[in-house]
């Protein structure tokens, strides 16, 4: 997956927190742990670091979270063997910058954040090769990858722009919910019949619905969405399968053994679905050789709808 800044995510952090240090990997030679643009938000908590998301884990990533706990602002390089005893050979710079309200309201958006992060280009004006990079890539539709050009950072805007409704608050849907919301990638909707099934403090970035009768929601999703049907009924799973296939999707994915799936195929056909329709949707789902544990079954799922996305052509990943 292509790395973004997560503004919706250093956002809700700034408000919780009032001052935010977000550590960025901002360039990368050779082997590292993580990709340029993979970042983290680091705030002091009562006099302890507290952290959301990893740069990679391991020495750079302690000595990272410490640095910026302790206000070290600015470029630094590493050398991931000399400096940090790792075996990976390669380097990162390293850019931590520091958020609150009046700095997020000075942010430019329109889907890419570019400022200067060097000294010297702190009181120049935006140079001409960022300014040609924003350009080209504003009138490509891509967005740009993570880079420094001319001492200034740029990077894309991250959009959650794959829908993904999970139908589901049991065991499995919250593994689900666990594995998948960290990635900027999906935007989930997550729905059950009873509000004490969701957990008591469900992941920010996730919408929850309840709802009495979910099949009647079906009309209201738009047809270029994700499914994964987990609820705790048989019968809910089949109405869902059944609205579904009678809206569109781009994706719909069914828990259940294949015994189980070669059942809800005669009821789908009884229901009127041509064995084409019905073949659209995915079960069992997951990696069955993984095994039947809920987060055993999650990380398959999530295996498979990453493939999904990797697989897109880049315009519709970028524009959905």
């Amino acid at each position: 997956f292509r790395m973004s800044f997560d503004l919706a995510a250093l956002s809700r952090a700034v408000a919780e927190n009032g001052r935010v240090a977000r550590v960025v990997i901002a360039a990368v030679r050779g082997s590292a742990p993580r990709e340029a643009g993979t970042s983290m938000l680091v705030w002091n908590a009562a006099g302890k670091i507290r952290q959301s998301g990893t740069i990679g884990g391991g020495t750079l990533e302690y000595h990272a979270a410490q640095a910026a706990f302790d206000g070290a602002t600015g470029i630094r390089r590493h050398a991931l063997g000399p400096d940090m005893g790792q075996c990976c050979g390669g380097s990162v710079d390293i850019l931590t910058e520091i958020y609150d309200a009046d700095r997020l309201a000075s942010l430019t958006q329109g889907g890419i954040i570019a400022r200067p992060v060097s000294h010297k280009a702190q009181t120049a004006c935006q140079p001409l090769a960022v300014q040609r990079l924003i350009a080209q890539t504003r009138a490509s539709g891509l967005p740009p990858e993570p880079q420094i050009v001319d001492g200034w950072m740029i990077e894309p805007v991250s959009s959650r722009h794959r829908d993904l409704w999970i139908w589901g608050a049991g065991h499995v849907g919250r593994a689900l919910v666990s594995v998948l919301h960290p990635l900027a990638e999906f935007s989930i909707h997550w729905i059950d019949t009873d509000r004490a099934r969701f957990p008591d403090a469900p992941p920010n970035e996730v919408e929850v619905i309840t709802a009495a009768q979910p099949g009647r929601l079906v009309a209201h999703v738009p047809t270029d969405c994700d499914h994964l049907i987990v609820t705790y009924s048989h019968a809910l799973d089949l109405e869902l399968c059944h609205q579904l296939l009678g809206h569109g999707f781009d994706f719909a994915g069914l828990i259940g053994s294949r015994t189980k799936w070669a059942r809800f195929q005669s009821r789908l056909a009884a229901m009127g679905h041509t064995p084409e329709q019905i073949a659209r949707i995915t079960c069992p789902i997951g990696q069955t050789n993984l095994g039947k544990h809920p987060q055993a079954i999650a990380i398959g799922v999530a295996a498979q709808l990453i493939g999904n996305v990797a697989s897109l052509p880049t315009g519709k990943e970028l524009t959905a």
